[in-house]
This record gives C-alpha cells, sequence and structure tokens, in this order.
C-alpha cells in the first residue's frame, strides 16, 4: 500500500477526465464512427455499376435539423426542360459518358509538359462524405487538365432570357497557386472537337476563382466581338472589395453563381452572398465601347512651348546684411558654470576593479586597458569635465537665400495632342448579347490535386438555380454548420447544465498538487534524510526479519558466498523471533559461521565490503566498537554492521527467555594482521562467529 498511495490521485484524475469527456464528446464521435464506416466501404471502389446499384438502397444518415428531421443527402430531383446543361456527377456511369477528356497539346511549350495529362475521377468528397454524393475530382498536381461536355441545348443571349451559371468547388488539399474555373465555350468550329479542348479553344465566358500567392480573384471575363471589324477582345471585370481567402484554405464546399442580365449588369455571389455588381458597360477593363476621339499620333509640342506656371524673380537681389553660413544654434553668452564643477575630474574611469582575461594574448589581442565606467566622484557633483555652454537659437539664421517666384508672362499651359476622330470608333450598347454558348469545359494548371467540382448548371432563371443549391449545398452546409459543433462546443453546454462539474475540475488539480506538494514530497524527504545516518531503519528491520526484501534483487549481479551466508543467518534470526518446540530443538544444534577471505587486490576487497553491507553481515569493526576495543578513528559503523548486531542480541535474548539456552559464547577472530591495534590490510583477513549452545 506504500508505494501505491502515491499513485491514488493519478488513477482517481484519469477516471473523472474520461467519465466527463465521454458524456462531452459522445454524440460527435457517434456520428464520426458512423461516416468512418461510409468512407471504408466506399475506398478501393473501382466498379461504377456495382457503386450505382448500390447507391439506390442506401442513404447515409446525417445530423438532424432544427426541427429534429433527420438531414440526409438524395440527389437532387429536377426537371431537365429547366436546364441549358446539368451535372451532380451522382450517376458516375451517365456522367462519365458526358464528359470528354483533352488530348490536346499545348503550342510553345516544352514537348514534356505540354500535353493535357491531368487526372479526372469521380468520387466522393474526403472530409464531408455521403455515400451517395459523388463529385468531379482533379486528382494530380503540375499538370495540364482540360475536360469539356457539350450543352443539352446551346444557349443564346436574348432581350428576355438571364444567364445563370452555378456550381460547387471544394479544394480538399487547399490551394496556392492555381485556379478552380470553368469556361463557357463558343459555338465555334474550333470548338466542336472536345478532345482537342485547350487553352486556345474560343470560349464566351470564363468564370470562377482563381489564387497565386497574394493574388487572389474571381475571374468574369467575355470574349467581346467588334462589330466593325470582327476583333475579339477580352474584357475583365473588376475585382470584388473583399478578398476570398477562406475557400481557398478551409478544404470545404463552396457554391459560386455568376447571373448576367439582358439589361447588360451582372451580379456575382459566393455562398448566397453577394460580392460583385455592376455594369457590362462600364466596370471592365479595357471598356466595352472604345472612345470617339483620340489623341492625334501626328501632333508634337512647339520647341518654344513654356509649361512653367511660375518662375524665379530675376530682378531679386540677396540683402548684403544675410549670412547663408550663420549656424542655426549659437552657445549662449549668458550662461555660466555651475559652482562645484569638477573640470579636473573625467566623466569617465577606467573600472578599478577590472582584471585582465586569462585568456589576453598581447601579441593577438594588444595592450590590454580596462573598461571605463562612470566616475564615483561626479554623482554628487554638478559635472565633471569641461563645461561647455548650452546652445540657443541663433537669432541671425537666415538660411541659405532664394529668389522668389513670380508668374511666368510666358506661360502657355500644359499642352496636349490635338484631338481627331477615333477610325475605330464603335458603339455597342448591349454587350450582353454575347456569342452563344456550345460546351462547357474545364482547363486548369494547379499546384494542388485533388479539387472537386460539383453540381454544375447552366439556366436561365435564377430560383431554379436557388431551388437546385437547396437541394444540394444548402443540405451540405447544413450538415457541416451540425458537424461543426466541436467537441469544445459541446463541452461548454455540458459545463453550462452542470455547475458541479467545475468543482469536480477543481478538485482533480488541486488534490494531486496538494497531494505531491505536503505528504508525497515529506515522505520522499523523510527517506532520504533516514538513509544519511547510520542507524537501522523500518525496512531493514523487516528485511531481516521476514526476508522479504527487494524484490528486484534478482537482477542484481551474482551474489557473493558472504551474501548467501548472511542470508541464512537471516533466515535464522526470523525463526527465533517467533519460537516453538520444534524451533527450540533445532536451536540447540544449530551452529553458524561466517568467513570471509580478503584477496589480495583492493578491488575485490572493496565489492566484498560493499556486499556485506547489502545484506547486513557483521564485521569486525562492530565488534570492537561494542566492546571497547576497538580504534575510535576507524571508520562509523555502516547500517549493515548494526543489523548483524541486531541479529545476533536478537539470537541471546530469545535463548534466555525460554530458559532452553544457558550460555551464548560469541567470537570472533581475524586471521594474521593485527599489529598494536591497527589491521594489517595486506594479509588475507578471517572472521567467524561462533555460537555454541552449552
Amino acid at each position: 500500500m506504500r508505494k501505491l498511495d502515491h499513485k491514488f490521485p493519478s488513477v482517481a484524475l484519469l477516471l473523472v477526465v474520461l467519465l466527463i469527456s465521454s458524456k462531452c464528446i459522445n454524440n460527435v464521435a457517434g456520428r464520426e464512427a458512423e461516416d468512418d464506416d461510409y468512407e471504408d466501404e466506399f475506398d478501393g471502389r473501382t466498379d461504377n455499376t456495382e457503386m450505382n446499384e448500390e447507391k439506390k438502397h442506401n442513404s447515409a444518415p446525417l445530423a438532424t435539423d432544427d426541427n429534429g428531421i433527420e438531414i440526409t443527402y438524395e440527389s437532387p430531383k429536377y426537371d431537365i426542360a429547366n436546364f441549358y446543361f446539368i451535372d451532380h456527377f451522382d450517376d458516375t456511369e451517365m456522367s462519365q459518358k458526358l464528359w470528354v477528356k483533352s488530348q490536346a497539346k499545348k503550342d510553345d511549350i516544352a514537348e514534356e509538359i505540354a500535353k493535357y495529362d491531368g487526372i479526372w475521377n469521380w468520387e466522393a468528397p474526403q472530409r464531408i462524405v455521403w455515400k451517395d454524393d459523388v463529385g468531379l475530382v482533379l486528382k494530380s498536381k503540375a499538370k495540364h487538365a482540360a475536360i469539356a461536355a457539350r450543352l443539352v441545348k446551346p444557349f443564346t443571349f436574348t432581350e428576355n432570357k438571364h444567364l445563370v451559371v452555378q456550381y460547387e468547388v471544394t479544394m480538399q488539399e487547399g490551394q496556392e497557386c492555381g485556379g478552380a474555373y470553368i469556361k463557357l465555350l463558343s459555338a465555334d468550329p474550333e470548338s466542336e472537337d472536345l478532345t482537342m479542348f485547350n487553352d486556345k479553344t474560343p470560349y464566351t465566358i470564363m468564370f470562377g476563382p482563381d489564387k497565386c500567392g497574394n493574388d487572389i480573384k474571381m475571374h468574369f471575363i467575355f470574349r467581346h466581338v467588334n462589330p466593325i471589324n470582327g476583333s475579339i477582345t477580352e474584357k475583365h471585370c473588376r475585382k470584388p472589395k473583399e478578398r476570398l481567402e477562406e475557400p481557398f484554405k478551409d478544404k470545404l464546399p463552396h457554391l459560386y453563381r455568376l447571373v448576367v442580365r439582358p439589361d447588360n449588369t451582372y451580379e456575382i455571389s459566393v455562398d448566397h452572398k453577394v460580392i460583385n455588381i455592376g455594369s457590362l458597360l462600364t466596370d471592365f477593363t479595357p471598356p466595352v465601347n472604345p472612345p470617339s476621339t483620340i489623341d492625334d499620333p501626328q501632333d508634337k509640342k512647339p520647341d518654344d512651348w513654356d509649361e512653367r506656371e511660375k518662375i524665379t524673380d530675376p530682378t531679386a537681389k540677396k540683402p548684403d546684411d544675410w549670412d547663408d553660413d550663420a549656424p542655426p544654434q549659437v552657445p549662449d553668452a549668458n550662461a555660466a558654470m555651475p559652482d562645484g564643477w569638477l573640470e579636473d575630474e573625467p566623466e569617465m574611469i577606467p573600472d578599478p576593479s577590472a582584471t585582465i582575461p586569462e585568456d589576453w594574448d598581447f601579441e593577438m589581442d594588444g595592450e590590454w586597458e580596462a573598461p571605463l565606467v562612470d566616475n564615483p566622484i561626479c554623482e554628487k557633483a554638478p559635472g565633471c569635465g569641461t563645461w561647455k555652454a548650452p546652445l540657443i537659437s541663433n537669432p541671425n539664421y537666415k538660411g541659405k537665400w532664394r529668389a522668389p517666384l513670380i508668374k511666368n508672362p510666358n506661360y502657355r499651359g500644359k499642352w496636349t495632342p490635338r484631338k481627331i476622330a477615333n477610325p475605330d470608333f464603335f458603339e455597342d450598347l448591349n454587350p450582353y448579347k454575347m456569342t452563344p454558348i456550345a460546351s462547357v469545359g474545364i482547363e486548369l494548371w494547379s499546384m494542388s490535386n485533388n479539387i472537386l467540382f460539383d453540381n454544375l448548371i447552366i439556366t436561365d432563371d435564377v430560383n431554379v438555380a436557388l431551388d437546385y443549391a437547396t437541394q444540394t449545398f444548402d443540405v451540405k452546409r447544413k450538415y457541416i454548420e451540425k458537424k461543426s459543433d466541436s467537441v469544445l462546443n459541446q463541452t461548454k453546454a455540458f459545463f453550462k447544465e452542470s455547475p458541479w462539474a467545475w468543482f469536480v475540475i477543481a478538485m482533480i488539480i488541486v488534490l494531486p498538487l496538494t497531494y505531491y506538494c505536503f505528504i508525497y514530497n515529506n515522505k520522499k524527504d523523510g527517506c532520504a534524510d533516514a538513509k544519511k545516518t547510520d542507524a537501522i531503519q523500518p525496512d531493514d528491520i523487516s528485511n531481516a526479519d521476514g526476508g522479504n526484501g527487494d524484490k528486484n534483487s534478482n537482477s542484481k549481479k551474482k551474489k557473493s558466498d558472504l551474501e548467501v551466508k548472511a542470508a541464512d543467518a537471516t533466515e535464522t534470526n526470523a525463526e527465533n523471533e517467533f519460537p516453538d518446540d520444534e524451533s527450540d530443538s533445532k536451536d540447540k544444534d544449530l551452529t553458524e559461521s561466517f568467513e570471509i577471505e580478503d584477496g589480495s587486490e583492493d578491488k575485490d576487497g572493496e565489492e566484498s565490503d560493499v556486499d556485506a553491507k547489502k545484506i547486513g553481515a557483521i564485521q569486525p569493526n562492530d565488534i570492537r566498537n561494542d566492546g571497547g576495543d576497538g580504534d575510535s578513528s576507524k571508520k562509523k559503523k555502516s547500517d549493515v554492521e548494526a543489523k548483524a548486531a541486531g541479529v545476533i542480541e536478537t539470537d541471546v535474548l530469545d535463548d534466555d527467555t525460554d530458559d532452553k539456552d544457558k550460555e551464548s559464547t560469541e567470537s570472533f577472530e581475524v586471521g594474521q594482521g593485527h599489529k598494536g591495534g591497527e589491521e594489517d590490510t595486506t594479509k588475507p583477513r578471517k572472521r567467524r562467529v561462533r555460537k555454541d549452545e552449552s
């Protein structure tokens, strides 16, 4: 028990923490375990048919909403007539038939990186997993990747139709440099073959997030056709005021929506939050319509054109009393040195207590000089050293003289070239009418992999897009919000409902500290103090009486002959402490002897002495000190000597008590080596203890 009592607070602490933590995290742990089961079932599946068949019969239960209804994911239901394109990627077999991977190569780039060899796959998300929810994932990084699909029907920009593009992106590994945008490919012969889809394929709109380092963008680029010469120019939307950093690092799904209206206005939202609105006519660079006039490129500024508004006065002269070299400050002529100023005392003196360092090398380090310290004499004086008058402003200081400025009589204003009519001028008042869209494509180069695209739709009705998001993205967000009700939040709620838990926590902290500081340390210090003395200790008595020594003694080095004999003596002593008829008869014939022969090597002798002390064997010094015949200059008795003396004394008392042992004689014979009361350590010694029954 004595060895276990200091462990009790630690065990109690562990039990209480487990009790509270298990109650706090029970719900979350249950949900996570359930999700892990779905992940394990989904991992490693390559048979899309088998996966689709199983999805028809299973749906993963999630959290519950505010009304207590279980949140589950189901593939969205829709009317294809409301969409120009739609793919939730859950029906993997159908989706793989819809999308075409590019086999093209980029121009003007090294052959080894020119090919579009990025890997695409249909799979469930890594973190937020529903068994039924699948997305299109870019698996590779640092590779060009392109994939495209045709629209159900081409989208044409008419006066009564909105363009609504909406899709989800999850940066499952985060993103440092790369994009997640899509391209709406133009209805053009060059974009007819989707296997040749590349960065130069004509597109009408490019939309989506992009990041490289600290440069974060939300692209909305449309290609405008010049109505006069047919040239195409990319028009870039102005940046939103808010920085969009979270989608690139939180590894969660985000919803991106672009709405372009027939009145030439646009709206961009992320997770249903509008981040940018504007006009196609005024909020793009370069502007859609060019200026009506331009500068005449043939016009040049005349050589005598003077653009200076003011010039220095040529008639001004510097006054005769103007001193350009006068200093801004001069010593105060009225100041006087304070009384008690010690001019002959330096402000700093060498440190009188400093000494030359021992490693100072005069040849390498030069002459040694003590460091300077403040002169203690100057502490009580107004000052020491050379006195100088304080500085004051110089009344004669005026600085450098410069001539004043006057209006330039020849000033003709800023020169600008004359304006001429812009030969390329046109006015497109309805840039909304863009090139029709025939396909949608994803063409990327990213330094991060596992970019997941999901629920990509193109429609002409904002309400249809909102309803579709309710069935898909909003369900995910509800699940994420429920799942984000973390262990910390549940712990707070637990402590709010159970105030007694604060008392338990306080006890968990206070009790172990109190025990360690006031009880355990005191016991530890008491044992240490006892071992500093040669007095016999309770542990020693118990070991001598019961023979229950350290259980780990078997792991020590092999016992010497002396240790074996001493152990026998200890066992005999234990029997004498509890005498009976049988033991009395045995005591009459019992003889114990200890013989120690010290070798000639000091090392062996020292080891024998140490071994004897470990087991409590009696030593000659004990007898001499007890009888007064020993040399008082010898070293102090050790603990084991006291034990041996206690063993013999117990034997004598037992004999007297039982009236069976009439006389006890103890003798110690030490071999050759005593001269004048001093022990000759150069010769072998024999120590014998004999107890005869009279």
